[in-house]
């Protein structure tokens, strides 16, 4: 583009010169060019702050580790094909479920346990009432006794033998309706004791259940989204673990291409989400893809810090720290099978000085036509 450009400006030289005939000496040969020095480098100072240009781009995608919520042998491994697409929900290998479906065996006997003893214990509670209320009439016909004996006993018309017997009736007659009182309120509360509208050993013992089949349906692991499994080491008789440092697989998902680019802290002031950009790519010689400013990243990742044992040197503010920005492709790029984490060459084109962007976008068409010289051997 320099070169094309010191052409047409020689070339236009020539002709004043031939045109007014101007004479070549010191003076005028020396200033025509100065003319195209100053000329060049403006356009090109203008141009790289209005229209930012880098090669430091490239597309980031989101993978997950795959770590199953139980342990176990690896009875069956699906996907032994590698970068074969699945489904959200495909199973990807199952863990041998014995053990888990033992437990499940368990916590449904357990189950059906507590909804029997809900009814032993609605009996148990129309039992105490029962008791109350033969205790109460008890205990009121001993007090009935016990408050004529001893009337009797004033006029010594019993003995006072005869009057202690029933004096004791009464008292043991009260304790027994205390007693069953006492125990009612006990029954009647573990009867009433409800979550959710279930008793709390039904509750319990469904809650138990509940957990039991959760870890039996973990030992089938499925595809989280739709994507892909780059790598898959695991085989069967494999022993799989719930460790976060030992996942078994690492999934990949099927996600939109979304570029980062690295650009100079200069061009911060004319970048803005919303401006057009365009990609050049080093696997795609001689085409450019537009795209779109999605986001500028609030933070610059080098100079975080946290709260650690480490003092901070100059080192740390030498870093040369270049803000990211965030690009999204809207070209249609489904004729190209690009794998995820591709690099580019980015040019973003800003509102300002905007007839200077046809020398960037030259500028980017000619780089990426030289994306086919390489002298890899």
């Amino acid at each position: 583009m320099e070169l094309m450009i010191l052409v047409v400006y020689a070339s236009l030289c020539v002709g004043i010169f031939k045109l007014f005939r101007i004479p070549l000496n010191k003076w005028s040969v020396p200033t025509a060019i100065l003319g195209g020095v100053v000329l060049l480098g403006s356009m090109l100072l203008f141009m790289n702050y209005n229209h930012p240009h880098t090669k430091l781009a490239t597309q980031y995608y989101v993978s997950t580790p795959l770590i199953p919520n139980v342990g176990g042998k690896v009875i069956e491994v699906k996907q032994t094909k590698p970068n074969e697409l699945v489904k959200k929900g495909d199973v990807l290998f199952r863990i041998d479920p014995t053990p888990f479906q033992a437990v499940v065996d368990l916590r449904q006997a357990q189950l059906a346990e507590a909804q029997q003893s809900v009814n032993s214990l609605e009996a148990d509670y129309q039992a105490s009432k029962a008791k109350v209320q033969e205790g109460d009439l008890v205990m009121k016909q001993a007090q009935k006794e016990y408050e004529r004996y001893r009337q009797l006993v004033k006029t010594n018309s019993v003995s006072q033998q005869e009057f202690e017997v029933k004096e004791r009736q009464y008292q043991v007659a009260k304790a027994t309706h205390q007693a069953n009182l006492a125990n009612l309120d006990k029954v009647e509360g573990l009867y009433k004791a409800k979550i959710n509208g279930e008793s709390v050993a039904v509750a319990q013992a469904q809650a138990n259940l509940k957990q039991a089949q959760f870890d039996l349906d973990s030992t089938v692991m499925t595809a989280p989204t739709d994507g892909f499994i780059s790598q898959n080491f695991l085989k069967e008789g494999m022993k799989a673990t719930t460790l976060a440092l030992r996942p078994v697989m690492t999934f990949t998902h099927v996600q939109d291409k979304l570029f980062m680019a690295a650009f100079r802290q200069n061009s911060l002031l004319r970048l803005q989400v919303g401006n057009e950009a365009e990609l050049a790519f080093p696997s795609i010689p001689g085409k450019v893809f537009q795209a779109k400013v999605v986001d500028i990243l609030p933070t610059i990742g080098k100079h975080e810090v946290q709260p650690n044992g480490s003092l901070y040197t100059k080192r740390f503010i030498d870093e040369n720290a270049m803000p990211l920005v965030l690009l999204k492709i809207t070209s249609d790029m489904s004729e190209y099978d690009l794998p995820y984490g591709t690099t580019a060459e980015v040019a973003i084109y800003t509102e300002h000085a905007h007839h200077l962007a046809m020398m960037r976008k030259i500028l980017l068409r000619m780089n990426s036509w030289k994306n086919y010289l390489y002298l890899d051997h």
